[in-house]
């Protein structure tokens, strides 16, 4: 069978992911990585902690979803042979969806039965299942519920190339995917492709995240006798399988939420495997570029299934096996200006006839199996495509505005385009404000009663909002010059002033903005800005009840602005603030646990304790992973309230990290 590319509609259960928050996250994401001690040896080279950030600043979160499902459209294209169905997401970061074996009538993925957003990724939005691609930033990429550029074309043996792509705005990096199946082939191909057109040595970070099916009684298999975890704030080495006892390859043993990143010595080919019983199951491998290899569970307690039940419905139990650039999550990677980087992935069905107990004797028939499959013809394959993965494709489905604003200012200052045989142009409106500045070199206003334009923040733009405000630091005094800046451009300058650590003028900044005209946005800017800094918290809960009562209406808004009073210790204005919501705002999750919390901050318990019972318990649609506040606040209440020790409520117990070192 010729293989065949085919773009379809899909009609899935879903819970939409609603719209972008109209404010950037400012007062930060809880990383690992930024708070973690590493005991590691010399010759690691892990480089711990290199690319963290504390925002995914200028992206804003996605925040106003809900857990209610429904059946919805979803673009999907679809991959086939006689061997393999392959069914991609575009308008979801490009998810790998469904791997299915048709020979063996089996699904080599986990595959959600809902798409149900949750906060797992750095925007806030996550689901679970099927092959994420992760690009740029530590943690679940800034893109995994944007829609990718889509497009096809023909490798040079004439099969299909099913192509996505997009530009990653913080690392401003392009990145390429071009997936095929070859006629007769078992494996479906995934050739990656990152490039740094920018002139400085960049943090680069990549890891290919596959869930798959927790089989019962089944292991994982890779090519280590060591590997990186972590616990109790610290990353140590392991050795592999057994860890403190427990042979870690059978994942249903391990106890607890845990990550082990495997150390895959230079001359072993490349792989993960997850096996079930009877030997059958999915084999990744790779060229020798993609070199990290992980295993995730959520381990086997009872916060471990309460995370597996709150992320689908009826799919069961998933764990993730994962391929990476580095050899570990806990820091990114330099990549050299103006340098490319390509690896090729293969997925598809392995069957070990023949099961052992003995990890060393499956690892070695696994890793033999593997070399006489790829050895250095991979390496080739990839050399090889290098030729048509640089020619264009036709565009089926586009993404973004950004890379196509890019290209203009890179115009602009006489640079060559981001990746010509990429085409980025785009029906993305969201830049506009941008590109008229651009054109004319005046930044457009807009209504403080409006919601702003979209964030912006690398250098070319920061030197073209300074040089319009005409801002001046002599004598202590910011504006100088004949120029008038208005709300709109102070906003926008101050927000980069403040991401590149520059607090004083964004301080400034934010309070001309407010003098011009007020708006609930600097409000929220400057409170945030306080807020970060541990200073003048009464100043700070002012200002941001001032803009909360603005934007009440506004769902985003108010999430944010409740974390600045709750972080400022604005209780009472917290208070004051919910009970005048629409009921809409008031009635969702998260703004009725930042109410709960501050009912208890203030004293009052038992109102507290029957909002939070209430109903079988609040579920909380926006729950982040390693958050444990419900818990927390379920027993500083019945504390309060002198109420007997019981067990944390299944409802409420989110715990899921490991129970052991």
């Amino acid at each position: 069978m010729h293989p065949t590319l085919t773009f379809e509609t899909a009609y899935m259960k879903t819970a939409p992911k609603g719209p972008e928050a109209t404010v950037p996250n400012l007062t930060g994401m809880e990383n690992m990585q930024n708070k973690t001690a590493f005991y590691l040896d010399e010759d690691d080279e892990i480089y711990e902690a290199y690319g963290k950030l504390t925002n995914s600043y200028p992206y804003r979160d996605y925040t106003c979803y809900t857990r209610e499902c429904g059946i919805h459209p979803v673009k999907t294209a679809v991959l086939e042979n006689e061997f393999l169905r392959a069914v991609f997401l575009p308008e979801f970061g490009g998810r790998l969806w469904r791997l299915t074996d048709l020979k063996a009538g089996r699904e080599l993925l986990y595959t959600n039965d809902v798409i149900r957003p949750s906060n797992l990724a750095l925007r806030d939005a996550w689901f679970s299942g099927g092959v994420e691609w992760n690009i740029g930033l530590i943690g679940h990429t800034p893109l995994t519920m944007e829609p990718l550029f889509t497009a096809r074309l023909k490798n040079d043996s004439g099969m299909p190339v099913l192509r996505m792509y997009e530009y990653e705005r913080v690392r401003r990096m392009v990145y390429q995917m071009d997936f095929w199946l070859d006629e007769g082939g078992a494996f479906l191909n995934c050739r990656m492709r990152v490039v740094n057109h920018n002139p400085d040595v960049t943090p680069m970070y990549w890891w290919s995240n596959m869930a798959v099916p927790e089989y019962e009684g089944g292991r994982v298999i890779v090519p280590a006798e060591s590997a990186y975890s972590s616990g109790g704030g610290s990353v140590y080495k392991v050795p592999v399988p057994v860890v403190d006892g427990i042979d870690i390859s059978y994942y249903q043993n391990i106890p607890g939420q845990v990550d082990y990143f495997f150390n895959i010595p230079e001359e072993v080919p490349r792989y993960i495997a997850n096996v079930a019983p009877d030997g059958y199951g999915l084999l990744q491998y790779s060229t020798r570029r993609l070199r990290g290899r992980k295993l995730f569970t959520w381990g086997n307690n009872s916060a471990s299934a309460r995370w597996q039940e709150y992320l689908t419905e009826e799919a069961g139990r998933y764990v993730e096996i994962q391929a990476g650039l580095g050899k570990t999550q806990y820091g990114c990677i330099p990549m050299a200006p103006h340098t490319a980087w390509e690896w090729l992935e293969r997925y598809g069905a392995v069957t070990l006839s023949g099961r052992s107990d003995s990890f060393e004797e499956e690892r070695g028939r696994l890793t033999a199996m593997v070399r006489d499959e790829a050895g250095e013809t991979l390496e080739k394959t990839l050399k090889d495509s290098h030729g048509w993965a640089m020619k264009p494709g036709e565009v089926i489905y586009r993404g973004s505005g950004y890379a196509d604003l890019e290209n203009a200012c890179r115009v602009r200052r006489g640079e060559e385009p981001l990746s010509p045989h990429l085409d980025f142009s785009s029906e993305d409106e969201r830049q506009t404000p941008w590109r008229i500045f651009l054109e004319t070199g005046h930044f457009p206003s807009v209504d403080p009663a409006d919601m702003p334009a979209d964030c912006m923040a690398d250098d070319f733009w920061y030197e073209m909002l300074k040089k319009q405000a005409g801002e001046q630091l002599q004598t202590g005094r910011l504006f100088q010059s004949t120029i008038h800046p208005d709300w709109h451009l102070l906003y926008h300058l101050a927000l980069n002033h403040m991401i590149r650590g520059e607090n004083r003028e964004a301080e400034l900044c934010f309070c001309e903005s407010i003098r011009q005209n007020e708006n609930a946005w600097s409000r929220y800017g400057l409170a945030s800005l306080l807020c970060l800094e541990g200073r003048e918290y009464e100043r700070a809960v002012s200002g941001m009840e001032m803009g909360l009562m603005e934007r009440a209406g506004d769902l985003s808004y108010v999430k944010e602005g409740f974390r600045v009073l709750a972080r400022c210790g604005g209780y009472d204005a917290l208070i004051r603030v919910y009970e005048q919501l629409p009921e809409n705002v008031a009635a969702e999750s998260r703004v009725v646990l930042e109410y709960i919390m501050a009912l208890y901050q203030t004293g009052r318990y038992k109102e507290a304790y029957e909002l939070l019972t209430a109903d079988g318990g609040l579920v909380v649609a926006d729950l982040r992973e390693g958050e444990n506040s419900i818990v927390c606040l379920w027993r500083d209440l019945r504390r309060a309230l002198h109420m007997p020790e019981e067990e944390v409520p299944h409802v409420f117990d989110f715990n899921a990290e490991g129970r052991h070192s």
